[in-house]
């Protein structure tokens, strides 16, 4: 958990001086009375963690006061009970978990340097981290970036080995290549390489960046696309997942899944379901110049294929994870291929207005179409998260396939509940006509769906046809 405070106390009579740590200012002073510095309110951004384990790890690792441009150092740390809060000063920073996807292929390796070079700096020093997310990746508004708030999972004397930085190089890669543009494929290959093992130390990988960086930054591409998650208002975990992937020069393929079964569960089930579906795609490509029967049975193909690896993992496992999955074949831009299973949807926009193309799997679905309630009854109805159809929970699932012949100008939106269950269509479709970028119309529809309630999880994608 995330917060942004100050130092503004006004339950007490006296300030404390930020620059000389004199308590005794009046609450009305300017200047300290002790140093002459000024008394302006300063603000910093606040994180909670509650892994007791991990305490003992980060507090010595932030009371070694480590001095790097690539981290946010921890001005102050305090335990209460089961919580230990820290804080650093705050200038005007964004978190990278409310970037929208894709980012520039420059921008993308800007930040892997800099992560890399601090992980290399915490490595020379002894200091383990666990997996680097987005939120431990702060955008400071002068284009400069910083670790923050890291998972320590252990601090040592001497420096780490490569071979302990393996996993964390590899999520970092993972991480980087979310935010590639589909039709990036060199660079979304050379961080495949880092995913691999191929550098095994942040040496390695940063020089690795450096040899590439300029002939990758040269590539820039439209904005046709946009994609975000966000674990929304009431949620401690993201069960939710998408991606995207280029088949040919063609084709692309975009998924948009939503779990259940809470973490190893739903949150994996989402995650396997797209890397399947897009790895099973890719490797079927070869089908897509024969028809469109064939481009509708290699989609059919690949969410079988996650469909019975994901009730393979559970059966293994012993648990009733699942999830449902809406996916775009876009072929030649002018033929979309759309399946889905369960209730996360895929809209048509044209036109200002906005069209659903899938048909939700649920039981309020049911009611409607026999007419016992209403579209908008069926928003806030008691069982509207009562799904009958789901992948992962039987084996050779049922999916709908839709054909949607595609003009420029359209706009194809996947999303899970957590939008459409919290913004109306007529205010999705506003939003849609308001913002023409999608990165942005992406940032603006998860704004929305705050503004809604923001009780779930939502993942959208969405697709410029140009």
């Amino acid at each position: 958990m995330f917060y942004l405070v100050n130092d503004d106390r006004p339950d007490r009579d006296t300030r404390r001086c930020a620059t000389c740590a004199f308590p005794g200012s009046p609450r009305t002073a300017r200047i300290c009375h002790k140093c002459g510095a000024a008394l302006t309110p300063r603000r910093y951004l606040m994180s909670a963690r509650w892994e007791v384990d991990r305490f003992e790890a980060f507090q010595t690792f932030a009371a070694r006061r480590l001095d790097h441009p690539g981290l946010a150092k921890p001005v102050d740390w305090v335990r209460l009970d089961d919580q230990l809060l820290s804080v650093v000063p705050y200038g005007g920073e964004g978190l990278m978990v409310d970037e929208a996807a894709p980012l520039s292929n420059q921008r993308i390796l800007h930040i892997a340097q800099r992560v890399v070079g601090a992980l290399a700096f915490l490595a020379q020093n002894g200091i383990l981290t666990g997996p680097v997310k987005r939120s431990n990746i702060l955008l400071s508004p002068d284009g400069s970036i910083r670790l923050y708030d890291l998972d320590i999972d252990s601090v040592q004397a001497d420096p780490l080995t490569p071979a302990a930085l393996a996993p964390v190089l590899r999520e970092v890669a993972l991480l980087m290549r979310r935010y590639c543009h589909v039709r990036a494929l060199p660079l979304v290959d050379f961080l495949d390489l880092a995913v691999s093992g191929d550098f095994p130390s942040p040496r390695d990988m940063g020089r690795a960046i450096e040899t590439r960086f300029d002939a990758y930054a040269a590539l820039a591409f439209p904005p046709t696309m946009g994609a975000m998650t966000d674990v929304g208002l009431a949620r401690q975990l993201n069960e939710d997942s998408w991606g995207w992937t280029a088949l040919d020069r063609k084709a692309e393929l975009y998924v948009v899944a939503d779990g259940m079964g809470g973490h190893d569960g739903g949150e994996v089930a989402s995650a396997l379901a797209v890397e399947t579906m897009c790895r099973i795609a890719r490797d079927r490509s070869d089908l897509l110049s024969k028809g469109l029967d064939a481009i509708e049975g290699t989609l059919n193909e690949a969410f079988q294929a996650a469909n019975n690896t994901i009730k393979a993992d559970a059966d293994r496992k012993g648990n009733d994870m699942g999830t449902t999955l809406v996916a775009l074949l876009l072929h030649n831009s002018r033929q979309a291929f759309v399946a889905n299973v369960g209730d996360s949807r895929a809209y048509l926009f044209r036109d200002r207005t906005l069209h659903q193309i899938s048909v939700d799997h649920s039981f309020v679905q049911k009611l409607v179409e026999k007419g016992r309630i209403t579209k908008e009854e069926a928003r806030n109805h008691p069982q509207s998260n009562v799904l009958l159809r789901t992948v992962g929970t039987e084996r050779d699932v049922e999916i709908d396939l839709f054909r949607v012949d595609v003009q420029p100008g359209d706009r194809i939106l996947l999303c899970t509940d957590g939008l459409w269950g919290e913004v109306q269509d007529a205010d999705m479709a506003s939003i849609l006509s308001t913002y023409s970028d999608p990165r942005i119309a992406a940032r603006e529809l998860v704004r929305a769906s705050h503004q809604g309630g923001g009780k779930d999880n939502v993942t959208l994608v969405i697709v410029a046809i140009r």
